[in-house]
């Protein structure tokens, strides 16, 4: 079953939970589908096994059976990921889907609100990877305590083992997960500051019950973006300036990615930028081919590194 298909059928149940009975045209109006599509979906939640029967005639529709309403406080993490995180940032459903969830998450009972927008708002979705290492697609063992932890937002007292392989105990406080590529990170405040720690590197996770002291205004994308800004500038410290004429623009984006700053335009058309590399050898080699839009104005080591590329490619291919 397609990822959309099977976050449909979440907010159709919950649309029944939260409701008498629904009729096919109340599930079409509130998910933005068809009439069709949502006969369909009840059709599949009664063969999937859920108490679910249809009225026919005047005043019918689809009502549980006896009710079966569940008390969705007693959700685990697990199934709390399964239902809310297509309604965040992170999830791979349509915009309708996602609209007709967060719908459905404003009408639960208060008490268990607030842990649905916890998890819909607990992940955040980074494609890019930092290099080119190969790392393990199967999620890394402590992710579910971990996402547990932020959702119901309790202290963690966390075994961790660094690049160097050092072991060492802390209590945080988790406040979003990441996936970074194929990589996992756990956003965390703690007696330091903000800190990111690699979950396949966690050797422990025991939750203290003690309740999360979380940052005023703390958004979790946003930190994210710091927190990737930084490790960029760190792995990439060289940079250099230059001259790019406005076509070439374009082809540095997509070259240099997040390593390119656009500054402004000069009297003779062409726009100022900042690209950082690994250090100037590397980065020269990386330009090389970009002599037809850019132009390096500094630094002069760099311009020298250039001209030998061209010296030798001329000596090579006259």
């Amino acid at each position: 079953m397609d990822v959309v298909r099977t976050d449909r059928l979440v907010a159709v149940l919950l649309l029944l939970q939260r409701r008498e009975h629904v009729t096919a045209a109340e599930v079409a109006r509130e998910l933005e589908v068809s009439e069709r599509t949502a006969r369909r979906d009840l059709d599949a939640l009664a063969m999937a096994g859920v108490p679910l029967y249809s009225m026919q005639g005047r005043g019918g529709g689809w009502r549980l059976v006896g009710g079966a309403r569940t008390d969705l406080s007693g959700l685990t993490a697990s199934e709390a990921r399964a239902l809310f995180l297509v309604a965040g940032p992170a999830s791979a459903a349509t915009p309708a889907v996602k609209a007709a969830l967060r719908k459905l998450v404003h009408a639960l009972p208060e008490p268990f609100r607030a842990q649905a927008e916890a998890a819909a708002s607990s992940l955040v979705m980074d494609p890019r990877r930092w290099g080119a290492r190969r790392v393990e697609h199967r999620p890394p063992r402590f992710l579910d305590e971990l996402q547990d932890a932020v959702i119901r937002g309790v202290q963690v007292r966390l075994g961790y083992v660094d690049r160097e392989g050092a072991e060492s105990e802390r209590t945080v406080h988790p406040l979003g997960i990441v996936a970074k590529g194929p990589s996992w990170y756990l956003v965390s405040h703690t007696e330091a500051g903000r800190r990111t720690f690699r979950i396949d590197r966690v050797s422990s996770a025991e939750p203290t019950g003690d309740p999360v002291r979380r940052p005023e205004d703390f958004d979790l994308a946003e930190s994210w973006r710091e927190i990737a800004d930084e490790v960029d500038r760190k792995r990439t410290p060289f940079e250099i300036q230059a001259l790019c004429a406005p076509q070439g623009i374009g082809p540095l984006r997509i070259g240099f990615g997040g390593r390119l700053d656009v500054g402004g335009s000069t009297t003779d058309g062409r726009v100022e930028v900042v690209i950082r590399g690994h250090d100037e050898y590397t980065l020269a080699g990386e330009l090389s081919g970009l002599i037809e839009w850019l132009e390096v104005t500094g630094p002069a080591s760099v311009r020298d590194h250039l001209a030998s590329i061209g010296n030798a490619l001329v000596e090579r291919y006259g």
